[in-house]
């Protein structure tokens, strides 16, 4: 749906307009946020392309309804970019290069729909500034960094030249991490992109990444808000329903108490064919029960039986399920058969893992994740399963850390620790939201006397 106007924001009401990259990973905590504010007063409108609005729109119910706008913006068209992969969900990585020039070459339409709804303030994905969406100064603008502190710190870090060392030991890249990093996205994902004094909000907390947001602080002179984590809050506050997850729900509960891991590598990586094989024996070896949501990109589903193991499926029949479509993904993280997170450590799952008590076997992937990873493991929610010095995976690790969390004392110690830290990040949800509307007041030259309420707990 378009929002062209203003009709469904009261005259007094301060009006955000969030403009988030193109994927489920970074639409779901800027939804989060929307909803947050839209209930101390502000009104949302929320832009994305129609394929992933289509998604949207199914979880935004009830109170949300008219406090949150859905904006269209459509991708410059190509020839070798149809709609379907206005996404980066489910995108072939070989489509990568087309999909972001294709962003870059959009850059007027996202101008022309902020001057059309002359919004008091834009959110802007902190990615875009790798592809060349430039803020439209004209009107007051933040920019939302959806993945860790320490990722913000680190690259910056990196692309300072400061010639100094990085004052945190625990979180650094091996070598080929930065290879695979600089080889996904490019060159220009390290871009420190901080040449402008917008403010900065990060998905993250205080309680486990404080030094971060301190460190990025100094270093960059910016103003940084942590506003995090951005997760729901329960498995049934998702949208996600439907008749498709019953029997796996079923199955799950069948199993005992911790029992069960749920395997997980996120809509935007797609595991080797190798890579598959060893996260299958390492399964398989460890001998626990587990859920594996094995995706594949769009148009390219896989066989099953020509990528995993000769005769896996049968071996483990009993003791597991492979999904390749999707899953429900916070129920299963919900459910108290899940004794462990294998995850590629997407920020935004794993976050959900600590939500929901679930300790994480990190085997970082892509992207920032090994810097994910590495910030999980220093908080004590997290063991990494580490490669060989050439990045392979190796299953007797991968099956090693798994037995460790699920059936030595690993995993208990993580739950307590994850216990001990939800409850700090409990404790500074309402400091973080207040600071932020604090910085909307004074960014779009209203005060609160126009809607917004700062003091309701």
């Amino acid at each position: 749906m378009e929002a062209n106007t203003t009709e469904n924001a009261g005259n007094n009401s301060v009006r955000v307009l969030m403009l988030p990259m193109l994927g489920h990973g970074h639409i779901s905590p800027f939804l989060q946020l929307a909803k947050k504010l839209t209930e101390r007063g502000i009104h949302i409108y929320l832009c994305s392309t129609p394929i992933n609005l289509n998604s949207i729109s199914k979880k935004i119910t009830g109170k949300y309804s008219e406090s949150i706008q859905l904006v269209e913006f459509h991708l410059q068209e190509l020839p070798e970019l149809p709609s379907r992969y206005h996404t980066t969900d489910g995108l072939p990585s070989h489509l990568l290069p087309i999909f972001f020039n294709s962003l870059k070459l959009s850059n007027p339409e996202i101008h022309n729909i902020i001057e059309s709804l002359k919004p008091d303030l834009v959110i802007y994905d902190k990615a875009f500034a790798r592809f060349s969406v430039s803020p439209l100064y004209t009107f007051p603008s933040v920019w939302l960094h959806i993945v860790s502190a320490a990722s913000l710190s680190y690259t910056f870090h990196l692309t300072s030249n400061s010639g100094t060392e990085y004052p945190f030991p625990s979180i650094y890249l091996r070598d080929f991490e930065l290879r695979r990093l600089l080889t996904t996205i490019g060159r220009n994902a390290l871009d420190p992109c901080e040449d402008s004094p917008i403010p900065l909000l990060v998905n993250t907390c205080r309680a486990m990444e404080g030094k971060y947001l301190d460190h990025h602080a100094s270093s960059t002179n910016l103003k940084v808000l942590p506003v995090g984590p951005l997760i729901p809050s329960s498995p049934n506050s998702t949208g996600e329903s439907g008749d498709d997850d019953i029997e796996l729900m079923n199955w799950l509960g069948q199993k005992s108490e911790h029992s069960t891991v749920f395997a997980s590598f996120g809509t935007m990586y797609f595991l080797s064919k190798e890579e598959i094989q060893e996260i299958a024996f390492g399964l398989e070896l460890s001998n626990v029960n587990f859920i594996w949501a094995l995706g594949s990109p769009k148009g390219e589903q896989r066989r099953l039986d020509e990528i995993l193991p000769e005769g896996f499926l049968e071996r483990v029949k009993d003791k597991g399920r492979i999904v390749q479509g999707w899953v429900p993904q916070a129920k299963i993280l919900g459910h108290s058969s899940i004794g462990g997170l294998l995850s590629h450590c997407g920020w935004t799952s794993t976050s959900e893992g600590i939500e929901f008590g679930v300790p994480t076997m990190a085997m970082p992937m892509a992207f920032e994740q090994p810097i994910t990873g590495r910030v999980l493991v220093e908080n004590g929610v997290a063991i990494e399963v580490m490669r060989d010095e050439n990045g392979r995976l190796q299953r007797e690790e991968i099956a090693r850390v798994i037995k460790d969390v699920v059936f030595g004392g690993a995993g208990e110690t993580m739950r307590q620790k994850i216990k001990d830290l939800r409850k700090k990040i409990k404790s500074e949800e309402k400091e973080n939201l207040d600071g932020l509307l604090t910085l909307i007041i004074q960014l779009s030259n209203k005060n609160s006397s126009h809607g917004i309420n700062i003091a309701r707990a």
